[in-house]
């Protein structure tokens, strides 16, 4: 399925020159399209790990803000605003 996807050549050349039946490797290599466009499973150990680390960046960002919204509405209380 790599070969197909990965070079401009036809199903059914590269099912002639591995020998195999060209709708068996058509199937495969719907397959593989549909496993590369998954996302996530399509990333690499490195861009998970990244993806995981910015996930949890947002996740302390946004909880920062709640603090810095509930301290505005309490500070605005004292100051009689």
């Amino acid at each position: 399925a790599q070969l197909v996807l990965d070079s401009r050549r036809s199903g059914r050349d590269v099912a002639g020159e591995l020998g195999i039946n060209h709708e068996t490797l058509r199937n495969w290599v719907a397959a593989e399209r549909r496993e590369r466009a998954d996302g996530p499973a399509a990333l690499t150990a490195d861009e998970r790990m990244e993806l995981a680390r910015l996930r949890r960046k947002v996740a302390e960002l946004e909880l920062e803000r709640e603090i810095l919204k509930k301290a505005a509405v309490f500070f605005a209380r004292e100051t009689g605003r």
